[in-house]
């Protein structure tokens, strides 16, 4: 016998809030269904029906996520309601998924008042459409560096959600169920979120003050303040790179003392962490974005493509325009 939850009493709407769940080929599944069951068990909680949700994509029949699996879609991109709320769903190459199609029905339907969410890496499909020149937002944080590059008319923020007038976008994964939650708090109150989380057994709630990256220290494993500053500092000075001397006058050490503790904790010099550290948002703006090499390297720090070929081949042990020729191969498959 199934245990009845404690009834959470709110207000019952005079008619369910629809969220159209639009899924982009390769979404993530996560994201997905964070979302949706948070809005369930806000249903079940409430022992109301205080949302409802259909299930959308172009060409109306089935898109298949990024683990394989198939989903049935309800509805074509077609046109909705003031009241609804969108929900765009990425995941997997978004770009290849976000196609002029989907982009021209997300300008249409905004321009109807339709508010919308850019769920995972989809807030890139928002931003295409414009619907985030402006406006503060979000996305995966492995997306950050080629939407940077993109959409420069767009505050990128490192937080797991962000909320911008009717715009919406989050970092991915169980982001979803941050935003979700916040969404539900602001309809029917804080009680009816908190017993959704607690359904869900989510003790740590997140706000979109929350970055949705461990923490330096974390990350590499290492809790030396100084090392961990000298990291920010290169990570946010990858287009003009600053020598370990000025690196290490800025933390107040000598440049020797800079050398023996990237050695000690890291195994590798400066010189060598910072080049690896360029090399890899090259590599995802070669993957992600349209950009030239020759611009590539430039928002790297290198001054010529030749120099940026020769450090590329030496660490991924292929050329930057190899690298982009077999990744378009694949998404061509």
């Amino acid at each position: 016998m199934e245990i009845q939850p404690q009834i959470v009493e709110v207000d019952a709407p005079s008619k369910p809030k629809r969220y159209v769940f639009v899924l982009l080929d390769n979404f993530t599944m996560l994201c997905f269904a964070s979302a949706v069951e948070s809005l369930r068990i806000a249903n079940r909680m409430a022992n109301k029906q205080l949302y409802s949700w259909v299930l959308a994509g172009e060409g109306g029949d089935t898109v298949t996520c990024s683990n394989g699996t198939e989903f049935k879609l309800q509805m074509e991109l077609d046109e909705l309601t003031r009241d609804d709320v969108v929900m765009v769903c990425g995941g997997v190459d978004v770009q290849k998924a976000t196609t002029k199609r989907i982009v021209n029905w997300l300008r249409r339907e905004a321009r109807r008042g339709v508010k919308m969410a850019g769920l995972c890496t989809a807030g890139y499909t928002l931003a295409r459409a414009g619907l985030l020149d402006g406006k503060k937002a979000t996305i995966h944080w492995e997306n950050q560096d080629s939407f940077a590059e993109e959409f420069e008319e767009v505050t990128l923020t490192k937080s797991v959600f962000v909320v911008d007038g009717n715009r919406m976008t989050t970092a991915g994964g169980t982001a979803s169920i941050d935003l979700m939650l916040k969404i539900i708090a602001d309809d029917h109150g804080e009680e009816l979120a908190n017993a959704v989380a607690d359904q869900l057994i989510y003790s740590s709630i997140r706000t979109d003050q929350d970055t949705q990256r461990l923490s330096i220290p974390t990350r590499i494993g290492v809790r030396h303040p100084k090392l961990s500053r000298v990291i920010q500092i290169m990570e946010q000075n990858i287009e003009e790179p600053i020598s370990p001397a000025v690196l290490a006058k800025d933390v107040g050490m000598s440049t020797r003392q800079l050398e023996r503790l990237f050695r000690r904790y890291l195994n590798r010099s400066p010189k060598r962490y910072y080049m690896e550290l360029r090399l890899q948002k090259a590599r995802n703006l070669l993957m992600q974005t349209d950009m030239s090499v020759i611009n590539v390297a430039l928002a790297c720090g290198f001054a010529s493509p030749s120099h940026f070929s020769k450090c590329y081949r030496s660490h991924y042990d292929t050329t930057p325009y190899r690298e982009r020729g077999s990744h378009a191969a694949r998404l061509s498959i």
